[in-house]
């Protein structure tokens, strides 16, 4: 059997899990077993896990559902489990280098003792100094192994689990497991503290713990800390059990009650519930208060005494806990103009409107993209919503006739942001936007990331400086109640990218619908509405935006392409939206489509793709039609931008570097030939999973209309989707 199990549950860190897997398969000591524990097959977690176990004998995922929690999840890894130690690692926490060789080592020291407990780090996600809160308590404990009893401060409560390694025949033999519900450290940590017989420290750090952004779970509000009660009643009621004498259960009781007086006292962790917290916690304080056990003094000691009296309204007045509530408009960012911020406040006072919605898209450049996709289909299954969409005062005249609209800006702006149920952005809303309780807010994104996004740009200054402060962009992040992905690889990365407390929807983009909708009539029209001679082959080029360069660049001499790469190709340029046409002049072979309002029409109309490192080759793979990766600065732009995969080991199509090669490309016919097909379906098949013509119904029936997700129709395999046919049949072969 291996030496060490390590068990890593991974609910809700597929983007991060990859770190935690690698921290432990790069270690020099090889003798374990790495189990991740998935949510199941089909979770973001299980391909991760399943391409790690691919590549290496030693994992071997495991999977528990969602319902069952980090305890089910640690219970189920520990049934999966051979070694002769466990240890469990959070799956967005690392393994420091070395630390299976010197918990090894120790252990080689120490003989198998029950439980030996080791140092960790918490790194702050963002940035400031680790700190390591074991440092001041292991140290106060014998050399070499020990009974508890030499150790009494040493409970075991005052360590996540992931601070040890746990000799699996102790932990089966006593049947000590992780109890279910919140706070289940604490009463894995208990029971283990109360039934060892030999423990022994480690003083290194094994585990460096990423505190996520929006913090632990067991910090927020909500009903679940009620469950702190639950698991120090467990404690107790073993230890009780037990005749633990006082020299370990003072302190193990001290430890305990420290840590339910601090969500007591709390003034938000408890929303409810809170006299009915402290009442039971009373009780609990004056079954199992230890006879030796001496109240504290100062203001804490002043707490331990009114909880032991059940003193809840002295209790809540030395806390501060009957202040007025902060009022909700205090400090909130303001809008520009002191009349519109009156006028906005004044809205916020106003009831949400439940049948009403807004949708903005590209910050207001005009009524597109999957917010766009989206009012269509709300249109159709939801009547009963209002919808809005927002856009500039230069766009207004772009959008359709029968589209209400709101000028940004304007009264009717702030006043539908203000009491919309329903707010639908592919980027963000102002900062001066306010989350009002009960709003739903859907992020849908306007792409898939080769790129760097989010807090991943922190690190790549050019793009740093561009974004603007972080803080704000995490504010309006945390305004989102869901974020929508076309991919797997999607939702690991905006995971990463924008940490917050959303619900990601893996229901595909609903502007790319019309690729699997659409019918030879409407690519035709597509066609003749952008100009695209009958008969010709036409090459839809668009290059992606620089942030190392100032305004438009081709890198490319379009009318010396259409030379080289035969005479029936026709280009049609589209730029990036940050610019406002490809000023490029419009020939006979040349059409600038960059002012045309649908991406969709352009993609539709285009038989073949000419891209660098735009996101459009991701929606245009849905075609299935060729694709050229035209790239002259690619060193650069790695290094600049920064990536999330290395696209030249995963082309869409063949790859060019120079304007030669990608005349020869063409000429050759290699653009649409059997190796461009292979790799366009190696790439099909990572980044269109959930794109199926019906991402537009998903999201609706489930933001706009409330369907629970069972009801939601499930994604259509890709060997059974057809997509829109070109316009030639070589677009196809």
């Amino acid at each position: 059997m291996p030496r060490f199990s390590i068990i890593v549950p991974s609910h809700g860190v597929a983007g991060r899990l990859s770190q935690a897997l690698d921290s432990v398969l790069a270690q020099s000591y090889g003798d374990f077993e790495l189990i991740p524990v998935c949510d199941g097959p089909d979770a973001p977690a299980a391909d991760v896990a399943a391409g790690y176990a691919e590549r290496d004998t030693r994992v071997a995922p495991v999977h528990s559902p969602p319902s069952a929690g980090l305890a089910g999840a640690r219970n189920t890894g520990t049934r999966a489990a051979t070694g002769t130690y466990l240890l469990f690692l959070d799956g967005d926490d690392v393994l420091v280098p070395g630390a299976l060789a010197a918990l090894d080592a120790r252990l080689a020291e120490t003989g198998d003792v029950d439980v030996l407990y080791a140092e960790h780090e918490r790194v702050p996600w963002w940035e400031g100094e680790p700190t390591n809160p074991a440092a001041l308590l292991l140290p106060r404990t014998p050399e070499g192994a020990f009974a508890p009893d030499q150790a009494p401060r040493l409970t075991g409560v005052q360590l996540p689990a992931w601070s040890a390694a746990y000799r699996r025949a102790f932990l089966t033999d006593h049947r000590i497991g992780f109890p279910d519900g919140h706070f289940t450290d604490v009463g894995f940590g208990g029971l283990v503290a109360l039934r060892a017989e030999k423990a022994a420290v480690l003083r290194e750090v094994v585990v460096r713990h990423l505190v996520r952004r929006q913090g632990s779970r067991l910090s927020l509000p909500g009903e679940h800390q009620l469950q702190l009660l639950d698991q120090v009643e467990l404690v107790l009621t073993h230890a009780a059990e037990l005749g633990l004498h006082d020299e370990r259960s003072v302190p193990l009781f001290d430890h305990l009650f420290g840590a339910v007086l601090k969500t007591a006292a709390h003034p938000r962790r408890l929303t409810t519930g809170r006299r009915a917290f402290f009442r039971r916690a009373s009780r609990l304080y004056r079954r199992h208060r230890p006879a030796g056990f001496r109240t504290p003094a100062g203001s804490l000691g002043v707490q331990h005494r009114l909880l032991a009296r059940g003193a809840y309204a002295a209790f809540r007045a030395l806390r501060g806990a009957n202040q007025s509530a902060v009022r909700v408009l205090e400090g909130l960012p303001r809008p520009q103009g002191l009349r519109t911020r009156l006028r906005y406040r004044r809205a916020l006072h106003r009831p949400l409107d439940p049948n009403l919605a807004v949708y903005c898209a590209y910050w207001g450049r005009g009524y597109a993209c999957n917010p766009a996709a989206i009012h269509a289909k709300a249109r159709e299954l939801a009547p009963h919503i209002r919808s809005v969409f927002l856009v500039e005062p230069d766009q207004a005249h772009t959008v359709p006739k029968d589209i209400e609209y709101a000028v940004i800006g304007s009264a009717k702006y702030w006043d539908v942001l203000a009491r919309a149920k329903y707010l639908v952005n592919n980027a963000n809303f102002a900062d001066a936007v306010v989350k009002r309780e009960g709003s739903v807010h859907l992020s849908t994104q306007h792409g898939t990331p080769l790129k760097k996004m989010g807090v991943d740009q922190a690190t790549y200054p050019v793009v740093a400086a561009a974004t603007g402060s972080f803080a704000k962009l995490l504010a309006r992040v945390d305004r989102w109640d869901y974020n929508l992905t076309s991919n797997r690889h999607s939702t690991e990365m905006w995971e990463r990218a924008f940490p917050a407390a959303h619900e990601t929807l893996e229901y595909g983009y609903p502007r790319n619908d019309v690729y699997y909708t659409a019918t030879a009539d409407d690519v035709a029209r597509a066609r003749r509405e952008l100009g695209v001679p009958e008969g010709r082959t036409a090459v839809l080029y668009a290059p992606t935006h620089r942030d190392y360069h100032t305004g438009f660049e081709t890198g490319l001499d379009l009318e010396a392409f259409c030379e080289e790469a035969g005479e029936d190709v026709v280009v049609l340029l589209r730029a990036h939206y940050f610019y406002d046409q490809g000023r490029a002049r419009n020939t006979g072979r040349i059409i600038d489509v960059t002012a045309h309002r649908s991406a969709e029409d352009v993609c539709l109309a285009a038989d073949a793709l000419i891209t660098d490192y735009s996101s459009i080759m991701f929606d245009y793979a849905n075609l299935d039609r060729p694709m050229v990766v035209y790239v002259d600065d690619w060193d650069v732009y790695r290094e600049t931008r920064g990536v999330y995969f290395d696209l030249m080991e995963l082309p869409p199509g063949p790859v060019a570097r120079t304007p030669e090669e990608l005349a020869r490309v063409f000429r050759d016919g290699s653009w649409a030939g059997p190796e461009s097909r292979a790799a366009r379906t190696a790439f099909r098949e990572r980044f269109c999973q959930f794109d199926d013509g019906r991402a537009s119904e998903r999201v609706v029936r489930r933001v706009l209309l409330g369907e629970p997700p069972e009801a939601i129709p499930p994604v259509i395999p890709l060997a059974e989707r057809l997509p829109a046919p070109a316009a030639t049949t070589l677009a196809r072969s």
